[in-house]
């Protein structure tokens, strides 16, 4: 069971999607369907009290370790079956919007690109509720019109990362997620438009590369990258972008330019220090964005990302052993009566 630091029996109550599947099964077998076999429904109540729940959550990135502003604050130290998440999760209302918070990198920025527990951090949020991810990004700029200190929205990805596990599937359950688009579209246009009415130089779309670090680009891989067409580089939105997918989560990136990267030889070389300096400027205006936006999400999602595994799941839920539909159930229960 989760831990956390509020009074556990406050305000407890079943997950909305347990509460919905468990009146459907009602209504299948007041119609003479089957219902949900016993054995599935008692993995559907193992911690199926739910926690504080929030539809929006914030992914911060370098810089952007909490958000100010919160109130009714709850501190939830989660584990999930992928392990631990980054930090401990925060849980408040900005204005009236419920919030979840989660800093990637940890509190003191611990945790190197390739050791962040995403499957652990978007599995979290998804047990508390979320429905929309904004992300906050720092980025190298491959076109010298995106400059530091730029805002990108970006609507593209390559991924050029090798050693992180980028799926929470396997195990003996197989899924294969549609991923043409791999920024929410709806997401993402909240984003910019927040963006542009708090005064940031922000550009509406680009194609992020994201690589593995830590170190930065080599020239050549920098150049490389360019000659593709591709306008920012960092590594921290993958595999988050299609962890978030796979758990049918909007996903978008508030990406914020920090430099460019190496291929231009007269420009300062990327040093830590340069990024952070620059994402310290930029730190305000996200939060600015996000507390704009956040309000601005839509209670109703049209989007693809809210039904992304309906058509991806190829294993057979005949042939998925209980121990494999506890672990994913929060994930693909619905799809799998």
């Amino acid at each position: 069971m989760p831990r956390t630091t509020h009074d556990p029996d406050e305000g407890l109550e079943l997950r909305p999607e347990v509460k919905e599947r468990l009146k459907q099964s009602l209504a299948d077998m007041e119609h003479g369907e089957q219902g949900i076999p016993l054995e599935q429904i008692e993995i559907m109540l193992k911690g199926a009290h739910k926690m504080p729940q929030a539809k929006v959550g914030v992914i911060g990135g370098t810089g952007l370790y909490d958000i100010e502003g919160l109130t009714n604050i709850k501190e939830v130290a989660l584990e999930t079956p992928f392990g631990k998440p980054s930090d401990t999760i925060v849980v408040g209302r900005l204005g009236q919007v419920g919030i979840v918070f989660l800093p990637r990198h940890g509190r003191g920025h611990r945790i190197i690109p390739t050791e962040i527990p995403s499957r652990a951090n978007i599995y979290a949020l998804k047990s508390l509720g979320v429905e929309h991810i904004i992300a906050i990004n720092s980025c190298g700029s491959f076109k010298q019109e995106l400059k530091p200190g730029d805002l990108v929205i970006p609507d593209q990805l390559i991924d050029r990362t090798f050693a992180r596990v980028s799926t929470f599937f396997g195990d003996g359950v197989v899924a294969h997620i549609p991923f043409a688009e791999p920024f929410c579209p709806a997401l993402s246009k909240v984003l910019y438009e927040a963006a542009k009415e708090v005064g940031a130089t922000v550009h509406p779309k680009g194609t992020y590369v994201a690589m593995e670090g830590p170190a930065f680009s080599t020239r050549a891989e920098s150049r490389l990258h360019r000659s593709w067409g591709a306008d920012i580089i960092g590594m921290t939105a993958l595999p988050e972008a299609k962890l978030a997918r796979e758990a049918e989560i909007c996903y978008a990136s508030i990406a914020c330019v920090t430099d460019y990267d190496s291929w231009m030889e007269r420009s300062e070389p990327v040093t830590a220090d340069v990024i952070i300096a620059c994402m310290r400027r930029n730190i305000d205006l996200a939060k600015k964005i996000i507390k704009l936006a956040a309000g601005r999400v839509p209670d109703r999602r049209t989007c693809e990302c809210a039904t992304a595994l309906k058509t991806a799941i190829v294993t057979a839920p005949a042939v998925m052993t209980l121990e494999q539909k506890k672990k994913f159930d929060l994930l693909i229960g619905k799809y799998i009566r």
